[in-house]
């Protein structure tokens, strides 16, 4: 599973940083129109975003930056299925996943979505091998095709030596490049990393950072990080401030979650 079809090297080749080089009949993977989110709180409601609206097409690497608290972890949970909008609608995969009852939810994010947070969430008393299957078995996969796939995706990472380790015997930058195996492999279309490498350090961040723009590329993925590190969003093919509930070209003023032409 882990060669590369010449339609995702297709794919991966169309993601090449500047909007000029963007397929314009390309149709988005990710369409969100007029989202809002509202919490109720003690001291009333609290709205994080006002008719958000979002393009991304198929084989892009967005970033998305902003103040702490802007919404952009609340941003990631919505596009994943994990959190449902106030209002607006949310198309991931040409699926309404505001529209998803629990059980659907879950079956969409094993198959269609690979989630990184900023802390590894590994489970301490399961090998790094295990950890990486856990999504095949919780899909029902057969153990022993379950775990063969997880060390192929171990090697794609570079650790298929740490394979019976348990986390507490692994690095910081180990362990988030477990964390990274497991979002993927179960072959999802839509990577969604929440400040993948917040918890490292410069150098190791930039290793995981170079990882995850490798498989983002040679698996034909489409991926959306959220970072407060510049010089890793400076990489990425578009980077998006999000302020005030909009999403803005990062150091623009006009909106700017569509591209050109989209509607």
């Amino acid at each position: 599973m882990n060669q590369t079809s010449p339609a995702a090297a297709s794919q991966a080749s169309r993601s090449t940083r500047g909007s000029e080089l963007r397929a314009p009949e390309a149709s988005p993977i990710i369409q969100v129109r007029g989202l809002e989110k509202t919490y109720r709180t003690a001291r009333g409601a609290l709205t994080l975003f006002h008719g958000l609206d979002l393009d991304v097409l198929p084989g892009e690497l967005v970033a998305i930056v902003g103040q702490s608290g802007a919404g952009k972890s609340t941003l990631l949970h919505i596009l994943g299925a994990l959190d449902t909008p106030t209002a607006g609608t949310v198309h991931c995969a040409s699926i309404n996943v505001a529209s998803l009852s629990q059980r659907e939810a879950a079956a969409f994010r094993n198959r269609e979505i690979g989630y990184v947070w900023q802390f590894h969430y590994l489970l301490p008393e399961f090998s790094a091998l295990e950890n990486v299957a856990m999504p095949l078995l919780a899909r029902g996969t057969a153990r022993r095709d379950a775990l063969a796939a997880a060390a192929n995706w171990l090697r794609e990472v570079d650790l298929e030596d740490r394979a019976d380790h348990r986390p507490g015997e692994l690095s910081g930058g180990e362990q988030q490049r477990v964390a990274l195996a497991r979002a993927l492999v179960g072959a999802p279309r839509l990577l969604l990393a929440d400040e993948p490498t917040g918890d490292l350090d410069e150098m190791t961040a930039g290793k995981v950072f170079n990882l995850l723009e490798r498989l983002h590329a040679t698996h034909g993925l489409t991926s959306i990080v959220v970072t407060h590190n510049p010089d890793l969003a400076a990489r990425c093919t578009r980077t998006l401030r999000l302020e005030s509930g909009r999403l803005t070209v990062a150091g623009a003023s006009a909106p700017a979650g569509l591209h050109p032409g989209k509607a």
